[in-house]
């Protein structure tokens, strides 16, 4: 679609539509996912643990009775609470040199969590602990998990710097039979398959990659012996050097602010603009944490959920950037229109109403930019054009100042994307810009298949692949079982009800784990998997809620959301959400375990 021209003075929703699909347009791109590299043979570097130190050991030969592969946020909930439900004998394994997950790999300077610590950090009223700050940095977050698996005695039987290989069903000894890099033979009468979804680092397959004679290196693996300092800043490494970074995401906004004050030039590569709101980030006030009762922390954590899904009206107990956009834009809303017109109101008239209330949610993100930002091309091509929620919303409070820097340049590649790079810099249209060391702050693989992201393939009962089964996506029952693969649990995001708070999600999946293995046991069962009709009936359920989804998403810019804008990719993060909620989602989950018939189970 060409471009629509300039905005006009009023609300236009023909000419929203019109630059919103303009916009969209010039960042598809025919290859969608596969625009991205795979992070193996030539690649493989960027893949490279600069953490920790080799880990010496032999080659374990045993069985466990739980095995969990991956050590971090997820992982370590759904040990706690089996532990706690009564199963003993849980074994982890993590490629990474401790626990963390995505928190031991993401060290770049500046690094946050993105949602309130409060709510974030699991098991608080456990540990006895409250974050230092409303939006606690990295390092924090990393030393609390690791903490947090000592405190529950996770560290006595874990395989770090391990990396899973294969896994497959003896049905001769209903045993999983998990082999890894290390030589390792393990059978398992339990697997809790957790990679998580964060994890494997994504790379632009920009023509030239391998050209570049430059320091490159991805934002998840930051080379501090490049650049000095640590994840608080101080990069003095980068003081007569120039940079540039690609991308604009979550990780993008909170390392510009700290690669802005070091490097003596710095290049920000941008495709597609943020939605850049106020964080507000302040030290946990001490009288306020001293009057936390108890019960605090669930009921923080789940009224945050209701307010983002729209579920609660009247209490916000959170009261930040994301409840604030869910107010705007969630039933709420719409109660105060209707409440303000005095009667009901149409489908279509909710639907317009709620269209203008996302552009002008949208607006004030465009006018603070403009506040902000002295230089008006850079303001400009900094504003966003697109609904809200068709990008993870992100929150910062350094960035856009630091376009106001003598030393920072942003080179905005109107949705193109980087052309490619040569020996010694980057190349966009015409212009080559030199730069001694390029980062890729390009996130996460998310939306490729269940078992690329999990880097190993799992052979269930008879000899079935479940990359053969997952083919044209998952096939679970509530997101945790899948026919043919006895004993074996789903964690992550498949086909289960996706909170804003990830926290959130994990724990709910953590009790609905620790309620199942615990039927097992009471049970005196050998096997548990889900019933085949039970799990076509759920799929058909999840890929009812997916398609309502892609209509939401058919305008929208490309991102890991829509799996860059390929709408029948069925590993998508659409496909793997409840259609009806995270809120409905849980309540589904206790609703189905307070019955105690476990139907759409079977056991043996």
């Amino acid at each position: 679609m060409t471009d629509p021209g300039p905005q006009p003075s009023s609300y236009d929703p023909a000419w929203v539509r019109a630059k919103y699909t303009h916009e969209r347009d010039k960042r598809l791109r025919p290859d969608s996912i596969d625009q991205f590299v795979e992070v193996t043979a030539e690649f493989s570097h960027y893949e490279d643990d600069p953490y920790t130190a080799p880990i010496d050991r032999r080659p374990v030969d045993d069985g466990v009775p739980v095995l969990i592969v991956g050590a971090g946020l997820g992982s370590i909930l759904a040990a706690v609470r089996m532990k706690e439900a009564g199963t003993a004998g849980i074994r982890i394994v993590d490629t990474a040199g401790d626990f963390g997950g995505t928190w031991y790999w993401n060290r770049y300077p500046g690094v946050q969590c993105d949602i309130e610590s409060y709510i974030y950090f699991p098991l608080l009223e456990e540990l006895g602990y409250v974050p230092t700050e409303r939006y606690a940095h990295g390092a924090e977050i990393r030393a609390y998990l690791q903490t947090a698996a000592r405190s529950y005695g996770l560290y006595d039987d874990v395989l770090f710097q391990t990396t899973v290989t294969g896994m497959t069903w003896d049905a001769t000894r209903d045993r999983w039979l998990v082999s890894t890099d290390r030589g390792d033979r393990i059978a398992a009468e339990l697997v809790v398959v957790s990679p998580g979804s964060l994890t494997k680092p994504k790379l632009p397959g920009i023509p030239g990659i391998n050209e570049f004679r430059g320091h490159t290196f991805h934002t998840s693996r930051w080379d501090y012996g490049y650049t000095g300092g640590d994840e608080s800043g101080g990069l003095t490494g980068l003081r007569d050097r120039t940079v540039g970074i690609v991308g604009t995401g979550a990780t993008g906004l909170q390392v510009v602010p700290q690669l802005g004050r070091w490097a003596e030039q710095l290049y920000v590569f941008q495709r597609t603009p943020n939605a850049v709101d106020v964080r507000g980030n302040r030290p946990t006030d001490p009288a306020w944490a001293a009057g936390l009762r108890p019960g605090w922390h669930r009921e923080r954590m789940l009224n945050f959920t209701r307010v983002c899904a729209g579920a609660e009206r009247n209490l916000d107990l959170v009261g930040d950037g994301w409840t604030e956009v869910a107010r705007e834009l969630t039933g709420p809303a719409v109660a105060r229109e209707m409440a303000r017109r005095g009667g009901a109101m149409t489908p279509e008239e909710i639907g317009e109403f709620l269209y203008e209330q996302d552009y002008l949610s949208m607006e004030r993100v465009r006018a603070r930019i403009d506040t902000i930002v002295r230089d008006p091309r850079t303001a400009a091509a900094l504003k966003p054009w697109y609904k809200r929620n068709c990008k993870r919303l992100g929150f910062h409070d350094e960035y856009l100042e630091t376009f106001n820097r003598p030393n920072v340049e942003l080179v905005d590649t109107d949705g193109r994307g980087i052309d490619r790079l040569t020996e010694t810099g980057v190349v966009v249209g015409a212009t080559e810009y030199r730069v001694d060391a390029l980062i890729f702050a390009t996130g996460f693989e998310v939306g490729t298949s269940y078992t690329r992201r999990a880097g190993f393939d799992i052979v269930g009962r008879n000899g079935v692949h479940l990359s053969d089964k997952w083919s044209k996506g998952p096939r679970t029952f509530h997101g945790l079982l899948s026919h043919g693969f006895p004993n074996c649990f789903f964690l992550g995001y498949t086909q289960t009800g996706i909170a804003s708070n990830y926290t959130h999600t994990a724990e709910e999946r953590a009790r609905h784990l620790a309620y199942l293995v615990t039927q097992r046991s009471e049970r005196g069962a050998r096997t548990i998997e889900a019933d085949l009709d039970a799990e076509n009936v759920w799929v058909e359920t999840m890929y009812e809620g997916s398609r309502r989804a892609l209509a939401f998403f058919d305008d929208c810019t490309p991102s890991y959301l829509n799996t860059e804008g390929d709408r029948e990719n069925p590993d998508s993060l659409l496909a793997a959400g409840y259609g009806a909620g995270p809120v409905a989602f849980f309540q589904l989950l206790d609703d189905w375990r307070k019955t105690g018939r476990t139907e759409g189970v079977r056991f043996a």
